[in-house]
Order: structure tokens, then sequence, then C-alpha cells
């Protein structure tokens, strides 16, 4: 039998709107209250009813955190990282996985879940500025990933060109000249791809380096195997750099696997740098150096966003929040300098 407020407020001899303010966290309670009201609820193992707390605020105590790609292990992790910053606020959250589709994501973006969530963290690849302009939906919206869309909602991301120029400098700093770039897509140039290739052309000048357009290698994905396509790609050319900055850890991955198949060492050969620090980059036979951004800063910042619009205090232009990042140096850059 399901223990209630009255069930609590007896045991501890006080009223049931003592017990909810206890259970509620409200100040105004002396310690030796609280202390009491707590041995009750310890000794009777209560839970509160998170379901009937989210209803009298007329809310559903769900979000939705919507992904491209719920197997791109980059994501997986941002996911666990958003359970656990909603689960501190007493929010369950839901999983949609739009395979970067983008009627799917307009699906989505346009409330199709609007009756069952509160909130929805949206982490596009194919939307478009106009699909948000029109948003009929007045669920909170806010936008996660290095897409530019400057519109009325609160966007959270790393600084992409400045995390990319820190792999190159890396790089520089090792005595590499000759690096390539995996992971540039051409449909779009708003995608993060292409602010990371800022970032390489960026660092490259400033080192008075020549921008040699045939070290962009362009892939179709951003996985395994398109990085093992794009490194193939770039050798059978004949183009062989002495460094590769990918997109990410897995196309920097496939790409590894490939030059150990053309028997190139890494780092000795051809040094790699990633970029996003999934857990797989840590246990390659070579360790990989990546740029590391901050998960967990991401979704706390997402998740405070969305209560920041439910509690009405939601920016009219929306906001612009940076995560930090960082460059984790493994075995795949610690050859020559």
């Amino acid at each position: 039998m399901r223990v209630s407020l009255k069930d609590v407020a007896e045991r501890a001899g006080v009223s049931i709107k003592t017990v909810s303010n206890v259970v509620n966290n409200y100040p105004h309670i002396t310690p030796a209250m609280r202390a009491r009201v707590q041995e009750a609820i310890d000794e009777l193992g209560y839970r509160p009813n998170l379901t009937a707390r989210h209803l009298r605020k007329g809310r559903t105590g769900i979000i939705a955190l919507a992904v491209p790609e719920l197997g791109n292990p980059y994501f997986a992790e941002l996911a666990g990282a958003v359970i656990d910053a909603a689960a501190e606020h007493e929010f369950t959250v839901l999983l949609d996985h739009t395979r970067g589709d983008r009627q799917q994501e307009l699906l989505v973006s346009q409330g199709f879940r609007a009756r069952v969530i509160d909130g929805l963290i949206l982490s596009p690849l194919e939307l478009e500025p106009e699909d948000l302009q029109g948003r009929a939906d007045d669920v909170p919206l806010v936008l996660l990933g290095e897409r530019e869309y400057g519109l009325p909602f609160d966007h959270i991301a790393i600084d992409n060109v400045a995390a990319a120029r820190t792999a190159v400098r890396h790089l520089l700093d090792r005595g590499r000249t000759r690096i390539a770039y995996l992971g540039t897509r051409t449909d779009s140039a708003n995608r993060p791809a292409h602010l990371r290739l800022d970032g390489w052309r960026a660092e490259l000048a400033a080192a008075g380096l020549p921008v040699d357009e045939e070290l962009i290698v362009p892939v179709g994905g951003w996985d395994r195997d398109d990085g093992a396509r794009a490194m193939a790609n770039l050798l059978d050319a004949g183009l062989r750099p002495d460094a590769v900055f990918a997109f990410n850890d897995l196309i920097a991955i496939g790409a590894m696997r490939v030059l150990h198949e053309r028997g190139l060492r890494v780092p000795w050969d051809i040094a790699v740098v990633g970029f996003d620090d999934i857990a797989e980059s840590r246990f390659g036979a070579v360790s990989l150096t990546t740029i590391a951004p901050d998960k967990q800063a991401i979704a706390r910042l997402a998740v405070a966003s969305l209560l920041r619009s439910l509690s009405g205090r939601q920016d009219p232009g929306g906001r612009e929040l940076t995560a930090e990042f960082r460059l984790v140096e493994r075995e795949s850059t610690l050859g020559r300098r």
C-alpha cells in the first residue's frame, strides 16, 4: 500500500501541511521539525508522487530530447547527461531519434508531442531557419549544436572555431605542417563541419602556412566507415599528409584503421586528432587525442534554459550560451615535435 502524506503526518505528529513543506524543501522549517518529519519519511519509506506534483503546476514532468543519431556515442553520452540534469529537477526525459531527417526534425519541432511534454531540447542537422520561424507550437524549445539560426530560442554550443583552432595548433606545435581535414559536408554552410573547417583554415593562416584545398576531404556521413573511406581516398590520390584533424572521433577512428592497414604508423608517420571525446577514443590500440566538449555543462544549460522558459523568464530574442571545451592529449599525437 502506498504511503501518503497523511501517514507521515500521523507518524511524526504534525500536520499534513508541515510534511508537505518539508517534502518541498520550503525554507521556513526549523531544523528540529525537519529532522522529525524526515525520520518519519525514512521509517515509512514515503516517496513523493512526482506526477501529481507536476500536474498541480499544469505540467507533465516530461521533457523531450531529440538528437540525430542515438547510435552515435557522442549523442548517447549527451543524452545520459541530459537525463541526469533533468532528474535533479524531478523531470523525466523522453528521447526522440530524428536520424538527421528534415521531415522528422520538422515533426518534432512543430509539436507532435506537445500534449505530453513540457519542453523540447533539439539538436537539428537539416532544419533551416525558416522551418522554425513559423513555429506554431508554444512548448519551450532549446537548440543544441553548432547550426547558426539567429532565432528567438536559447541556443547552446561550444565555440567550434576556437576548438578546431586548438586542435590544429596542437598539431602545429608538434611540428606537423601538412594537416588534412576529414569531414567537410558541402550541402550546407551552417553545419558544424563548416565551423570546424573555418577553425582549421584560420589556424593554418595564423601560422603562415598555405591552405591546401586538396587536403579537405568530404564525407558522406559521420561514422567510422565514412572516415575510413575519406582517409583511403586521400592516400589513393597521392596526397599524404603528416597529420589529420577529423570532424569527430568516429571519423578519426575510421581513418586510423586505414592508416594501420596501409602500414602507416600513428602518430610517427601521421598524427591524428578527433573531436567529441567519446569513451571509445580512450581504448583503441592507439588512444586518440581529441577535443572534449563539456557534455555535462551542455546538458545542465539546456535543462536550465527550459526551466527558465517554463517559469516565464524566456528572453524574447533568445540567448547564445557557450559551454567549455578542452584538448585531451593522448597517444595519437605523441610523436615528433
